[in-house]
Protein backbone atom coordinates (compact mmCIF):
# COMPACT_ATOMS: atom_id res chain seq x y z
CA UNK A 1 0.00 0.00 0.00
CA UNK A 2 2.99 2.25 1.02
CA UNK A 3 4.63 1.52 -2.80
CA UNK A 4 3.04 4.62 -5.01
CA UNK A 5 3.87 6.85 -2.12
CA UNK A 6 7.38 6.11 -1.79
CA UNK A 7 7.62 6.58 -5.44
CA UNK A 8 6.30 10.14 -5.11
CA UNK A 9 8.79 10.11 -2.32
CA UNK A 10 11.43 9.46 -5.22
CA UNK A 11 10.49 11.94 -7.24
CA UNK A 12 10.79 14.57 -5.10
CA UNK A 13 14.28 13.81 -4.03
CA UNK A 14 15.35 13.72 -7.49
CA UNK A 15 13.98 17.17 -8.51
CA UNK A 16 16.03 18.48 -5.27
CA UNK A 17 19.64 18.24 -6.97
CA UNK A 18 17.69 20.39 -9.80
CA UNK A 19 16.74 22.67 -7.73
CA UNK A 20 20.01 23.29 -5.97
CA UNK A 21 22.12 23.44 -9.40
CA UNK A 22 18.80 25.88 -10.78
CA UNK A 23 18.64 28.24 -8.13
CA UNK A 24 21.96 28.03 -6.84
CA UNK A 25 24.53 27.94 -9.51
CA UNK A 26 22.70 28.12 -12.89
CA UNK A 27 22.37 32.61 -12.48
CA UNK A 28 26.07 32.79 -12.05
CA UNK A 29 27.05 30.64 -14.30
CA UNK A 30 24.87 32.11 -16.73
CA UNK A 31 26.03 35.57 -16.62
CA UNK A 32 29.83 33.97 -16.76
CA UNK A 33 29.03 31.82 -19.78
CA UNK A 34 27.28 35.45 -21.98
CA UNK A 35 30.22 37.49 -20.47
CA UNK A 36 33.03 35.40 -21.89
CA UNK A 37 31.39 34.18 -25.42
CA UNK A 38 30.99 37.77 -25.96
CA UNK A 39 34.62 38.53 -24.94
CA UNK A 40 36.03 35.81 -27.39
CA UNK A 41 34.05 37.04 -29.65
CA UNK A 42 35.11 40.23 -29.58
CA UNK A 43 38.85 38.96 -29.23
CA UNK A 44 38.48 37.42 -32.67
CA UNK A 45 37.16 40.13 -34.18
CA UNK A 46 40.08 42.58 -32.89
CA UNK A 47 42.54 40.15 -34.11
CA UNK A 48 41.05 40.34 -37.47
CA UNK A 49 40.83 43.94 -37.70
CA UNK A 50 44.12 44.39 -36.28
CA UNK A 51 45.52 41.76 -39.45
CA UNK A 52 43.14 43.52 -41.66
CA UNK A 53 45.58 47.33 -41.05
CA UNK A 54 48.71 45.24 -40.99
CA UNK A 55 47.86 43.76 -44.30
CA UNK A 56 46.97 47.23 -45.67
CA UNK A 57 49.91 48.20 -44.54
CA UNK A 58 52.12 45.39 -46.27
CA UNK A 59 50.49 45.88 -49.43
CA UNK A 60 51.05 49.45 -49.44
CA UNK A 61 54.60 49.66 -49.06
CA UNK A 62 57.32 48.50 -51.35
CA UNK A 63 59.53 48.13 -47.82
CA UNK A 64 58.96 44.76 -46.75
CA UNK A 65 60.27 45.42 -43.34
CA UNK A 66 57.63 48.07 -42.94
CA UNK A 67 55.77 45.00 -42.14
CA UNK A 68 58.09 43.70 -38.78
CA UNK A 69 58.11 46.99 -37.45
CA UNK A 70 54.55 47.58 -37.41
CA UNK A 71 54.12 44.36 -36.01
CA UNK A 72 56.27 45.26 -33.00
CA UNK A 73 54.76 48.74 -32.63
CA UNK A 74 51.64 46.87 -31.88
CA UNK A 75 53.30 44.76 -29.59
CA UNK A 76 54.41 47.45 -27.63
CA UNK A 77 51.30 49.23 -27.77
CA UNK A 78 49.27 46.15 -26.46
CA UNK A 79 47.13 45.93 -29.18
CA UNK A 80 47.45 41.78 -29.09
CA UNK A 81 46.38 41.59 -25.59
CA UNK A 82 43.49 40.65 -23.65
CA UNK A 83 43.58 41.68 -20.60
CA UNK A 84 40.24 41.66 -19.25
CA UNK A 85 39.03 38.44 -20.28
CA UNK A 86 42.33 36.81 -19.12
CA UNK A 87 42.04 38.75 -15.83
CA UNK A 88 38.87 36.87 -15.64
CA UNK A 89 39.67 33.78 -16.42
CA UNK A 90 42.20 33.90 -14.18
CA UNK A 91 39.87 35.21 -11.47
CA UNK A 92 37.77 32.14 -12.08
CA UNK A 93 40.41 29.77 -11.56
CA UNK A 94 40.50 30.88 -7.95
CA UNK A 95 36.92 30.46 -7.32
CA UNK A 96 35.23 27.47 -6.31
CA UNK A 97 31.60 28.28 -5.35
CA UNK A 98 30.27 26.70 -9.05
CA UNK A 99 32.38 23.42 -9.01
CA UNK A 100 31.67 23.01 -4.50
CA UNK A 101 27.93 23.38 -5.75
CA UNK A 102 28.02 21.40 -8.76
CA UNK A 103 29.89 18.01 -6.62
CA UNK A 104 27.09 18.21 -4.11
CA UNK A 105 24.60 18.62 -6.82
CA UNK A 106 26.45 14.79 -8.36
CA UNK A 107 26.51 13.39 -5.28
CA UNK A 108 22.61 13.75 -4.11
CA UNK A 109 21.84 12.44 -7.19
CA UNK A 110 24.34 9.31 -6.58
CA UNK A 111 22.85 9.53 -2.79
CA UNK A 112 19.28 9.50 -4.20
CA UNK A 113 19.82 7.10 -7.00
CA UNK A 114 21.73 4.68 -4.38
CA UNK A 115 19.41 4.89 -2.06
CA UNK A 116 16.37 4.09 -4.34
CA UNK A 117 17.89 1.12 -5.91
CA UNK A 118 18.79 -0.55 -2.29
CA UNK A 119 14.55 0.33 -1.28
CA UNK A 120 13.34 -1.00 -5.04
CA UNK A 121 15.78 -4.44 -3.73
CA UNK A 122 14.65 -4.48 -0.19
CA UNK A 123 10.95 -5.00 -2.12
CA UNK A 124 11.55 -7.09 -4.40
CA UNK A 125 13.58 -9.56 -1.67
CA UNK A 126 10.84 -9.36 0.87
CA UNK A 127 7.54 -8.89 -1.21
CA UNK A 128 7.61 -8.88 -4.66
CA UNK A 129 8.46 -12.20 -4.96
CA UNK A 130 4.94 -13.53 -3.29
CA UNK A 131 2.38 -14.14 -6.21
CA UNK A 132 -0.10 -14.96 -3.23
CA UNK A 133 -1.72 -13.27 -0.30
CA UNK A 134 -4.32 -14.48 2.39
CA UNK A 135 -7.34 -13.32 1.42
CA UNK A 136 -10.67 -13.34 3.22
CA UNK A 137 -13.97 -13.47 1.52
CA UNK A 138 -16.18 -14.39 4.72
CA UNK A 139 -18.60 -11.26 4.46
CA UNK A 140 -22.00 -10.55 3.84
CA UNK A 141 -24.14 -13.78 2.81
CA UNK A 142 -20.88 -15.98 2.90
CA UNK A 143 -19.86 -15.22 6.54
CA UNK A 144 -22.34 -17.75 7.69
CA UNK A 145 -21.14 -20.52 5.32
CA UNK A 146 -19.22 -23.07 7.46
CA UNK A 147 -17.42 -24.60 4.69
CA UNK A 148 -16.06 -21.50 3.38
CA UNK A 149 -12.33 -20.63 4.87
CA UNK A 150 -11.71 -18.19 6.46
CA UNK A 151 -8.28 -17.42 4.34
CA UNK A 152 -7.80 -18.33 0.70
CA UNK A 153 -4.86 -17.53 -1.36
CA UNK A 154 -5.14 -14.60 -4.07
CA UNK A 155 -3.54 -12.55 -6.19
CA UNK A 156 -3.47 -9.33 -6.83
CA UNK A 157 -3.76 -7.38 -10.43
CA UNK A 158 -1.55 -4.32 -9.37
CA UNK A 159 0.73 -5.76 -7.78
CA UNK A 160 2.14 -7.28 -10.77
CA UNK A 161 2.00 -3.56 -11.92
CA UNK A 162 4.01 -2.72 -9.29
CA UNK A 163 6.73 -5.25 -9.97
CA UNK A 164 6.79 -4.26 -13.87
CA UNK A 165 7.16 -0.43 -12.77
CA UNK A 166 10.02 -1.19 -9.99
CA UNK A 167 12.04 -3.42 -12.67
CA UNK A 168 11.61 -0.30 -15.02
CA UNK A 169 12.64 2.57 -12.58
CA UNK A 170 15.81 0.16 -11.31
CA UNK A 171 16.78 -0.54 -14.40
CA UNK A 172 17.16 3.46 -15.33
CA UNK A 173 18.50 4.34 -12.15
CA UNK A 174 20.99 1.91 -12.05
CA UNK A 175 21.95 3.14 -15.80
CA UNK A 176 22.15 6.95 -14.90
CA UNK A 177 24.93 6.07 -11.81
CA UNK A 178 28.02 5.53 -14.33
CA UNK A 179 26.92 8.56 -16.21
CA UNK A 180 26.79 11.03 -12.91
CA UNK A 181 29.60 9.17 -11.91
CA UNK A 182 31.14 9.96 -15.75
CA UNK A 183 30.03 13.94 -15.46
CA UNK A 184 31.89 13.95 -12.03
CA UNK A 185 35.00 12.98 -13.28
CA UNK A 186 35.19 15.06 -15.98
CA UNK A 187 36.76 18.22 -13.32
CA UNK A 188 39.56 16.35 -12.43
CA UNK A 189 41.23 17.25 -16.02
CA UNK A 190 41.18 20.33 -18.00
CA UNK A 191 39.25 20.70 -21.08
CA UNK A 192 42.07 22.28 -22.65
CA UNK A 193 40.69 21.80 -26.61
CA UNK A 194 38.48 24.66 -26.22
CA UNK A 195 40.89 27.39 -25.27
CA UNK A 196 43.58 25.89 -27.31
CA UNK A 197 42.14 26.83 -30.38
CA UNK A 198 42.15 30.67 -29.40
CA UNK A 199 45.88 30.11 -28.66
CA UNK A 200 46.30 31.23 -32.57
CA UNK A 201 45.27 35.03 -31.09
CA UNK A 202 48.92 36.63 -30.69
CA UNK A 203 49.52 37.06 -26.80
CA UNK A 204 45.97 35.04 -25.73
CA UNK A 205 48.25 32.20 -23.54
CA UNK A 206 46.03 31.40 -20.97
CA UNK A 207 46.67 27.90 -21.34
CA UNK A 208 50.43 27.74 -21.71
CA UNK A 209 50.89 29.88 -18.86
CA UNK A 210 48.07 29.73 -16.14
CA UNK A 211 46.51 26.06 -16.68
CA UNK A 212 48.71 24.37 -14.64
CA UNK A 213 46.81 23.95 -10.99
CA UNK A 214 44.32 21.61 -9.72
CA UNK A 215 41.56 21.39 -12.10
CA UNK A 216 38.82 21.89 -9.27
CA UNK A 217 37.60 25.16 -9.60
CA UNK A 218 35.24 27.57 -11.45
CA UNK A 219 37.00 28.28 -14.58
CA UNK A 220 37.02 24.44 -15.43
CA UNK A 221 33.08 24.17 -14.64
CA UNK A 222 32.97 27.23 -16.86
CA UNK A 223 34.72 25.10 -19.68
CA UNK A 224 32.96 22.41 -19.65
CA UNK A 225 28.87 24.24 -19.73
CA UNK A 226 30.94 26.28 -22.40
CA UNK A 227 31.99 23.31 -24.26
CA UNK A 228 28.35 21.97 -24.39
CA UNK A 229 26.80 25.47 -25.40
CA UNK A 230 29.66 25.54 -28.57
CA UNK A 231 27.06 26.53 -31.07
CA UNK A 232 26.58 30.35 -28.89
CA UNK A 233 30.47 31.04 -29.66
CA UNK A 234 30.63 31.68 -33.55
CA UNK A 235 34.76 33.24 -33.34
CA UNK A 236 35.50 28.77 -32.78
CA UNK A 237 34.07 27.46 -35.72
CA UNK A 238 36.13 30.30 -37.35
CA UNK A 239 39.43 30.04 -35.76
CA UNK A 240 38.98 26.09 -36.14
CA UNK A 241 39.13 26.62 -39.80
CA UNK A 242 42.02 29.05 -39.31
CA UNK A 243 43.84 27.13 -37.93
CA UNK A 244 43.29 23.72 -40.26
CA UNK A 245 44.15 26.21 -43.27
CA UNK A 246 47.32 27.04 -41.27
CA UNK A 247 48.84 23.24 -41.61
CA UNK A 248 47.96 23.31 -44.83
CA UNK A 249 50.07 26.82 -45.79
CA UNK A 250 53.16 25.78 -47.77
CA UNK A 251 54.59 28.99 -48.41
CA UNK A 252 54.78 31.59 -45.23
CA UNK A 253 56.38 34.04 -46.78
CA UNK A 254 53.56 34.71 -49.31
CA UNK A 255 51.02 36.98 -47.69
CA UNK A 256 47.83 37.93 -49.48
CA UNK A 257 44.98 37.39 -47.73
CA UNK A 258 43.96 37.89 -43.91
CA UNK A 259 43.83 34.48 -43.41
CA UNK A 260 47.41 34.36 -44.95
CA UNK A 261 48.07 36.55 -42.12
CA UNK A 262 46.15 35.31 -39.49
CA UNK A 263 47.96 31.89 -39.86
CA UNK A 264 51.09 33.48 -40.19
CA UNK A 265 50.33 35.32 -36.56
CA UNK A 266 49.75 32.15 -35.07
CA UNK A 267 53.66 31.07 -35.25
CA UNK A 268 55.05 34.32 -35.69
CA UNK A 269 57.86 34.23 -34.05
CA UNK A 270 59.22 31.23 -35.59
CA UNK A 271 58.84 32.25 -38.84
CA UNK A 272 60.28 36.45 -38.10
CA UNK A 273 63.22 36.86 -40.66
CA UNK A 274 66.81 37.81 -38.16
CA UNK A 275 69.05 40.30 -38.78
Amino acid sequence: QAFPYSLLVVAVLMYLPYLLWRYAAAPALHCDLLFIIDELDKSYNRSVRLVQHMKKVQQASAEPEQFWEEYERARRERYFEFPLLERYLTCKQHAHALVFIYILRNLLLLLFLAATCLYLVFLHLNIFFQDEFSCSIKTGLLEAEPHIPSLIPCKLVFFSVFQLISLSIGSVYVLLIPVVIYNALQLCQWDKGLLSVYEMLPAFDLLSRRMLTCPLNDLNIILLFLRANISELTSFSRLNAVSALREATANKEDIDTVIDFMTLLAGLEATKPKH
